[in-house]
């Protein structure tokens, strides 16, 4: 149930769901509270006094019984049950005098329209079950067993046209089937990729077992192996599971991995990597709702072009060598057993297609599931991760490209970066004038990195006060203890050793910031390339959809302030999720919205950026925070000239 939460003496006020963290809630807000162990419970210093409405509040040693009596609580250990006015403490400066406050502005990437982005689908999957009673075998009909039952398809099933069955498993088991079930068996009937092609046979299963039919669609990513259970019969999602893609440890990307495969027994390793990651994400689904592997009938996935490579043990080896030409990009459906899938010998796995060597399956299945290909509106689909894609377009064309952003939003190449797991910083503020940390973690841990999102929380906010130039250098005349000359440069102290969980100061460098400006000025730089390629520029984009995880935790203004993002209407960006996921989802569960899989590919027509010459004139005015051009960023300019 939503509630609403007012901060003085900010004087802002939000609306939150009953249950969110009360620090977060700030956070979220632009409001500015002292918080330097990222939510652990540990520093003290996020007090604040609950003047009206009740928290739901961890007992916190740091408070004395008077000021728990007088309403003061944590913020990181408050949890909001009703509507709340929270007075935050005001802040001493050393003159002695109030600190003035002003709350940041602050806008998460829309998710409203989602249902509006991805529409509607039918349960129609592309497989289904019937149930047959068959007669029995006489003298006066002793036709074959196939025949039998193929008849009786033909005859229950009229739009199955002429079903026929493509492995000998199937007449090996028949017989013995149908007579051990006294004639009535289950058929899995798989519809075929293109409606002319004929309905295909891929199991019989003793006795009446219609309402056992389940899906998986997977997302087969370069970091991370996502899995969704889907109960076919009724579209309903019923279990879900991730795990870190075993690959890794033969490298982080998908160059590395390339590489890899070269090796003798390199590709063989790199299938069973994955694949034995499935098979987790399998079993862990399968113990959540208790069932069997065999009781999975399909799987439909989406991974990049390396990815799908490696998984059907296709050599790779040309994605990463000019012209950049894979083995295929469409992918035949294969047998899930047959590369060693814990599944039934019967199910099949679809992978979507690819456009290029960089623009991967995933990409298509985002664009499939947002819908791009039957929309008028121009819109800029965008996908951050190592290598970041792009897609612009709209029903009637599309350009893609891929750009190679570089690890820094997976927290690659940064001193204290990593995963967004349990500990690592994903939101900051910082006090304008005391130049004091708010620092809020993944689970409120304390703090033992920073992921992407932090990142680019940090910078902005850094840049916002001054403390870093718009050439991500420090300001050397500032005298602060937080501001100080590293090994690697200049820093800031972004939790002290005591405060954080791995007993070194956390910071982040100039370094750092120069890896993250690469990583950024190359999306910045690719979007500007493909809109020149199309004769558009930014003021032309009626949409933007930002699509993977990542997009979930970013603030969009502080993404738009260190140039990651165009600077344009607001209320034209959208958040996806996990487009390649949602994609296989739905093709999974609605077989014709499936069958538009070809129609945005031969849609989608790729342009190789390394090829452009505007390309590099574009990187390197982009090397900047949040560029050379500040007519690109006119709100910025605004905002940083507010801080001068």
């Amino acid at each position: 149930m939503a509630k609403t939460v007012h901060f003085l003496p900010d004087d802002v006020t939000v609306t939150v769901e009953e249950g969110e963290n009360l620090l977060n809630v700030a956070a979220n807000a632009g409001v500015y509270i002292h918080a330097f162990c990222g939510g652990d419970g540990v520093c003290g210093k996020c007090k604040v006094k609950i003047e009206q409405g009740e928290v739901a509040a961890t007992q916190a040693t740091q408070l004395k019984n008077e000021e728990i009596e007088q309403g003061f609580r944590l913020a990181c250990q408050s949890k909001v049950v009703t509507d709340l006015v929270v007075q935050i403490p005001e802040t001493i400066r050393k003159d002695g005098k109030k600190l003035k406050r002003k709350p940041k502005t602050t806008r998460s990437i829309s998710a409203r329209s989602l249902d509006g982005l991805i529409g509607s689908w039918d349960v129609e999957p592309p497989v289904e079950k019937r149930f047959f009673s068959l007669s029995k075998p006489t003298i006066a009909d002793n036709v074959s067993d196939l025949q039998r039952l193929t008849r009786a398809i033909s005859k229950g099933c009229p739009e199955c046209q002429e079903p026929s069955y493509d492995h000998p498993e199937l007449l090996q088991e028949l017989p013995f089937v149908m007579r051990k079930a006294g004639w009535e068996v289950t058929t899995i009937l798989l519809r075929g990729k293109r409606p002319e092609e004929p309905t295909r046979i891929i199991a019989v299963e003793p006795g009446d077992t219609k309402d056992i039919l389940y899906g998986l669609a997977v997302d087969i990513g370069t970091t991370t192996v996502c899995g969704v259970l889907i109960n076919l019969n009724t579209g309903e999602v019923i279990a879900d599971a991730s795990e870190y893609n075993g690959q890794i440890q033969y490298g982080e990307d998908v160059i590395s991995r390339i590489v890899y495969s070269q090796r003798p027994g390199g590709l063989k390793a790199l299938q069973e990597r994955v694949v034995h990651t499935m098979n987790n994400v399998i079993e862990t689904i399968c113990k959540k709702v208790s069932i069997a592997h065999d009781d999975i009938s399909y799987i439909m996935a989406a991974g990049n072009t390396t990815m799908s490579h490696l998984l059907l043990g296709l050599n790779p080896k040309f994605v990463r060598e000019a012209p950049y030409t894979p083995t295929c990009n469409q992918y035949p459906i294969t047998r899930a057993s047959s590369i060693g899938i814990s599944a039934h010998p019967s199910v099949r796995l679809f992978l979507y297609p690819s456009v290029a060597s960089y623009v991967g399956g995933d990409i298509t299945a985002g664009v499939h599931a947002c819908q791009m290909h039957k929309s008028p509106e121009q819109t800029l689909f965008i996908d951050i991760g190592t290598n970041g894609e792009i897609v612009i377009g709209n029903e009637e064309w599309m350009v893609c490209a891929a750009c190679s952003a570089g690890p820094a939003f997976e927290g690659g190449g940064i001193r204290h970066g990593m995963r967004a797991t349990g500990g690592a910083i994903e939101n900051f503020h910082i006090e304008p004038v005391t130049l004091d940390p708010m620092i809020i973690t993944i689970n409120h841990a304390r703090p033992q990195g920073i992921c992407g999102s932090g990142l680019i929380s940090i910078v902005a906010e850094l840049l916002e006060v001054g403390v870093i130039d718009q050439q991500g250098k420090f300001n050397r005349e500032i005298d602060h203890p937080r501001i100080r000359e590293g090994y690697d440069g200049y820093e800031y102290v972004l939790a002290w050793a005591k405060d954080s969980a791995v007993d070194e100061d956390i910071v982040i460098t100039e370094v750092d910031l120069d890896n993250l400006m690469r990583a950024k000025g190359a999306m910045y730089a690719g979007y500007q390339t493909l809109l020149e390629s199309v004769s558009m520029n930014f003021s032309d984009l009626d949409r933007v959809i930002l699509a993977g995880n990542f997009g979930n935790y970013i603030d969009l203004e502080q993404a738009i302030t260190i140039g990651l993002l165009p600077d344009i209407d607001r209320d034209r960006f959208y958040y996806l999720g996990n487009a390649s996921l949602l994609g296989a989802q739905i093709s999974l569960t609605d077989h014709k919205r499936f069958l538009e899989r070809d129609v945005v590919s031969k849609l989608m027509t790729n342009m190789e950026l390394s090829e452009s010459p505007n390309f590099m004139n574009h990187y390197v005015a982009s090397l900047f925070l949040p560029h050379t051009d500040m007519s690109l960023f006119p709100t910025v300019k605004t905002k940083l000239q507010e801080h001068d």
